[in-house]
Formats: C-alpha cells, sequence, structure tokens
C-alpha cells in the first residue's frame, strides 16, 4: 500500500489527482499540507485526512511514503527539495521550475535521495502523439525541418480560470509556462534540446501575465519548431504538425494525415493511420506502479529539467527580445 501526503491545492489539477489516488486500492491518503491552512484544512477535510500546517513534521511522518506536489510554480524548489531529502517519491505537476538553477538543485536532491520522481506530462501518453513519436523513429518523414505544435483554450477570455493562474509571482508566468508546458515538452521529446529560443507574448485581458504567446526554437540540424499557446482562444484544436525532407504529418484534433517517401518508393499520397499505437498509463498510474511494482515511468526528472531549461530561455527571449541560448 502506498500512503501518499497532498501538498497544496493551489493547482487546477490537485482535486483531479487527489480523486485519482484515493480511487486506487493499493493506495491511501494519509495526510495534506497547504500554503494557505484554512484552505488546506477545509480541503483535508473534504478527502477525510488529516490536516499538517508544518511542512517538516509532515514529511517526517511515517505514514507518508510519497507526495502529490500542486503547490504554486515558485515554491516548487523548497517544496521538492525538503520531499526529496525526507525520502519521500515525488509526483509533481509541470512546470518543475520557473528557473534552470532551481531545476538543477531539485534534479541533485532527487538524485541524491534515490527517490522515484514523475512530472505530470499526459500528452506524451496519448495515441495520436505516441504515433508522431513512432512515425519520427521510424524515419517516415526523412530530416524533420519544422515542427508546430498548439494547445490553447479560452479560460481568460471567457473567465473560468482561477485569479490565483494570474499571480506572477506565483505562477511564475501565464499562458506559456502553464499550458504551454505541453507543446513544449512534446517538442522536446520529438527533437530533443533546441540550440536558441525566441518568443512573442501579448496581454490580451489584461492580466499582469501573457495569455496569448508563441515560442520559437532553432536546432543545430536547421530544424525549427514553434509552441504555440493561449488562454484567449474559444474552441482550439490541438494541433501537431511535423515536416520533413521525406513527407509531413498533420494531426488537427482527431484528424491526422501522413505522406512519406520511403527507400525511394512514394506511400500512396496522404493516407489516415487506421490503427494508432496504445495509449500509455497516465502520469499518476506510472508514478504509483513504478514506486509499489518497479514499473517504468516514462517521464522522469532528467524530462522534467529540461522543460524547465527551454522555458526558462522562452521567458529570457520575451523581456530581453531576440534569440536566447538553451
Amino acid at each position: 500500500m502506498l500512503k501518499v501526503a497532498i501538498l497544496s491545492r493551489w493547482h487546477v489539477h490537485a482535486d483531479g489527482c487527489a480523486k485519482q489516488f484515493q480511487s486506487r486500492p493499493d493506495v491511501t491518503l494519509t495526510a495534506m499540507w497547504d500554503e494557505e491552512p484554512e484552505k488546506g484544512r477545509e480541503f483535508a477535510a473534504k478527502l477525510g485526512i488529516d490536516f499538517e500546517p508544518d511542512l517538516d513534521v509532515l514529511l517526517a511522518r511515517a505514514d507518508v511514503d510519497a507526495v502529490c506536489i500542486n503547490a504554486p510554480t515558485n515554491m516548487h524548489r523548497d517544496v521538492i527539495v525538503k520531499a526529496a531529502q525526507a525520502g519521500k517519491h515525488i509526483f509533481t505537476e509541470k512546470v518543475l521550475a520557473p528557473t534552470t538553477a532551481q531545476a538543477a538543485e531539485i534534479r541533485a536532491a532527487v538524485e541524491k535521495s534515490g527517490v522515484k520522481f514523475c512530472i505530470s506530462f499526459p500528452h506524451r501518453t496519448l495515441p495520436h502523439n505516441l504515433l508522431a513519436k513512432k512515425v519520427l523513429d521510424d524515419g517516415l518523414l526523412g530530416d524533420v525541418t519544422y515542427v508546430r505544435v498548439r494547445n490553447a483554450h479560452d479560460g481568460a477570455s471567457r473567465g473560468w480560470l482561477p485569479p490565483h493562474f494570474y499571480d506572477e509571482v506565483q505562477c511564475c508566468g501565464g499562458a506559456m509556462i502553464d499550458l504551454g508546458a505541453h507543446p513544449m515538452y512534446l517538442i522536446a521529446w520529438l527533437l530533443g534540446k533546441p540550440s536558441e529560443v525566441s518568443s512573442a507574448f501579448t496581454y490580451v485581458t489584461g492580466h499582469a501575465v501573457e495569455d496569448n504567446a508563441v515560442s520559437i526554437m532553432k536546432y543545430s540540424s536547421g530544424a525549427i519548431a514553434v509552441s504555440e499557446t493561449g488562454f484567449v482562444t474559444g474552441n482550439s484544436p490541438f494541433i501537431l504538425e511535423i515536416y520533413g525532407t521525406g513527407g509531413s504529418l498533420i494531426i488537427n484534433g482527431k484528424d491526422i494525415r501522413l505522406i512519406s517517401t520511403k527507400n525511394g518508393g512514394e506511400i500512396g499520397g496522404w493516407v489516415e493511420p487506421n490503427r494508432l499505437p496504445q495509449a500509455l498509463p497516465d502520469a499518476i498510474t506510472q508514478f504509483v506502479e513504478g514506486v509499489l511494482y518497479d514499473k517504468e515511468i516514462v517521464f522522469g526528472i532528467d524530462d522534467a529539467v529540461l522543460l524547465t531549461e527551454i522555458m526558462d530561455a522562452a521567458y529570457k527571449a520575451h523581456k530581453q527580445g531576440g534569440f536566447v541560448k538553451v
């Protein structure tokens, strides 16, 4: 039985994470801490678990094997490092940290402690994105020259995001660091670490953080990747486009089209794949089964640090203008 503590209800996914942990027969929630004690007590009572106002005391409890971290982004370094030093296995929401330096501190603590670590990268478990990875790994598109990923919603323009998601101090950014993390980690998974990043952010709804954002990544191979996101777009489908010297893959919502030249022969023009790879287990399932049964966690600390490195460069580029080295 894995005994899990919830660390904060700040993130919008905290309720869903707690519910999923509680739904498993091999997990029990035992305690909770929150940076806002009154809110923490209320949520702990709802979950039927103990509330502990002192994080150090909670992390010293024998009935806590692992932690689910939903704390504000600006608190991630302190909370995750403490959890690692206490020997607790770590599940966290993206991003790992706002800066490369903080991410490096977290990696050092996690590696020194030897605890299991999982960051929530849900788009890497989905069949259509697994297809994109397989198409690249199989060389069906030749040398990749351009990748575009768009992931956006209307949380700001329609007013359904919680107010604290516009807090520049807690969030360390806006749409790009939150929703834009998904395109960013997908691009890093498909192409690896870029050499340079540039960004264009705007403030459509007038909040302190950007709600409309694009980052452009250049690679030493000559490839270019574009990460698009925002909180001000209604009915925006998920889009992933990959173009190469030997073909193209376009994923627009549920519509998937592939054209490829392989081994000198045409593969029948544009085709719609009739069989997608099987979805991977979701992040929480990977985490629990990784801790209890030593199964694979496919996105770990290195993936988390790489996302922070790219995101850190994207925000520096927005502030400084031009391209910033990663």
